[in-house]
């Protein structure tokens, strides 16, 4: 089974429960009526981005969907977090690229993303054979990426948020979901 489409999401949860924190942010993310298995991180040759609304349509509530989720939850008052899934696509539309998860605490949104969009970024330009400094900064590798011709595509979801002031739990989610 190969996917052939995937829509990417994001959530955030708080709630005095741990698990009912996760379950909110699914529920933000609209997710939670899917039964989810994460799977590693290959974006499959051919597999068309979708909305999520069109993605949705094309589900049931208790299915068994496949994703690339990475998640962050902590109760500790006004602590910075997030969760986020990179991706790299190939100019080549038969070769296959790359999501990545990255969770962090005391990064900002636009951090996070940019980190989970480079972790995406240099899977792709390894297995490529694109060659580059790893220590040169992000900006600077992505357009050495995309200047090769063979990395078509970066981007990333990217939640974050701040714990709650009276310790409740938070969880935030990134997601990309896969399509049957």
């Amino acid at each position: 089974m190969v996917p052939r489409k995937i829509f990417f999401t994001k959530g955030a949860g708080r709630h005095k429960d741990e698990l009912a924190s996760f379950e909110l942010a699914l529920r933000d993310a609209g997710i939670e009526k899917l039964n989810l298995v994460s799977v590693s991180s290959i974006f499959p040759p051919g597999c068309k981005i979708i909305t999520k609304t069109q993605g949705m349509k094309e589900l049931k509530p208790g299915q068994i969907v496949f994703c690339v989720m990475y998640q962050n939850r902590c109760n500790e008052p006004n602590r910075l977090m997030a969760a986020s899934v990179g991706l790299a696509l190939p100019s080549d539309k038969n070769q296959y690229g790359y999501l990545s998860e990255h969770k962090s605490f005391g990064e900002t949104e636009e951090k996070a993303g940019e980190y989970a969009e480079d972790l995406a970024a240099t899977m792709l330009a390894t297995t490529l054979g694109i060659e580059f400094d790893p220590a040169i900064a992000w900006d600077e590798r992505k357009h050495i990426y995309k200047a090769s011709g063979k990395i078509i595509r970066t981007t990333n979801v990217t939640q974050s948020s701040i714990g709650h002031k009276d310790g409740l739990w938070m969880t935030v989610l990134a997601a990309a979901v896969f399509v049957p």
